[in-house]
């Protein structure tokens, strides 16, 4: 795997991590940061992971994840964490920001891939 996904991995990591941080210790963060942020790093960093498992199993330090494979994962959760789970979890909220953000994370972890195959 390139630098640019693992670089992109560890950053994603701490800075959820970061924000997961700062929500429990009661640290007023911005709110499209506390609200929507970890939602556009959580797609890259399960397809990261999933990659890096893939490549390792398979044997092939090229092997991509498909554009479809991205999409289904993006709507997955959507349909889980917007559509289902609000329905019967007082925890979750459904929001259209959301999807929004698990599509543009999607859009960044197809474009990363793209740029680290073809280097």
């Amino acid at each position: 795997m390139k630098k640019t996904l693992n670089s992109f991995f560890i950053v994603s990591v701490l800075l959820g991590s970061g924000i997961y941080l700062c929500d429990k210790l009661g640290i007023q963060l911005p709110t499209w940061i506390r609200f929507y942020f970890n939602d556009f790093l959580i797609v890259p960093i399960i397809l990261i992971t999933c990659l890096k498992i893939l490549r390792w199993s398979k044997s092939n330090s090229l092997f991509t994840i498909s554009f479809m494979q991205i999409l289904y994962l993006c709507v997955f959760y959507s349909v889980l964490f917007e559509y289902f789970l609000p329905k019967y979890l007082v925890r979750y909220t459904s929001d259209v920001l959301d999807i929004v953000m698990y599509f543009t994370g999607g859009f960044v972890f197809y474009v990363l891939q793209k740029k680290n195959v073809a280097t």
